[in-house]
Order: C-alpha cells, then sequence, then structure tokens
C-alpha cells in the first residue's frame, strides 16, 4: 500500500510533506505541477507525510475518500508521464 495525495493539494503545494519524507519519493515540477505527486515504488508506507500536509491532501490508497481516488492512479501515472498526469489533474480541476 502507498500514500498518495489527491485533490485539496492542488494550487496549495505545501512542501512540508518532502521534508519528512525519509526516502524522497515526493515529487513535483516547480512552476509546471498544480500538485506534489508520491512514487508508488519508492513510498515505503511510513505514514510520515500525513500529519503534516496542512490541508489533508494526502491518504493511503485504501483510505482515499471517494470522488478522489483517481489521484492513485494519477499519482502513478506522473512518474513515467508526467504530461498525461497533468493533463489529468486539469480535467478533473479545471484552472
Amino acid at each position: 500500500m502507498t500514500y498518495v495525495i489527491s485533490d485539496p493539494c492542488i494550487g496549495t503545494i505545501d512542501k512540508s510533506c518532502v521534508e519528512v519524507c525519509p526516502v524522497d519519493c515526493i515529487h513535483f515540477e516547480e512552476g509546471v505541477d498544480r500538485k506534489l505527486y508520491i512514487d508508488p515504488d519508492q513510498c515505503i508506507d511510513c505514514g510520515a507525510c500525513e500529519p503534516v500536509c496542512p490541508v489533508t491532501a494526502i491518504f493511503t490508497e485504501d483510505d482515499e475518500p471517494d470522488g478522489q481516488k483517481e489521484y492513485t492512479e494519477i499519482d502513478a501515472l506522473w512518474f513515467k508521464d508526467k504530461d498525461a498526469a497533468r493533463a489529468r489533474v486539469n480535467e478533473l480541476n479545471p484552472v
């Protein structure tokens, strides 16, 4: 199981979670991305990121709220095809 960053992060991009992650699995491109992304292949499920998120955007993939479950796929997609992941975020949350 991995952690996922969902909808409330969009537009916030608070890096508190990046600072506490012991394996550096949370990424984004400054000035390009609207949210942060957790690499499911690197996440060790430690949970350090969840309590420091100021907008309560981080969940385990099993606990992701209804209406947010697509972010599990989007986070994983970002590490394979950043443009496709960004397009999906924009579809769900137009600027």
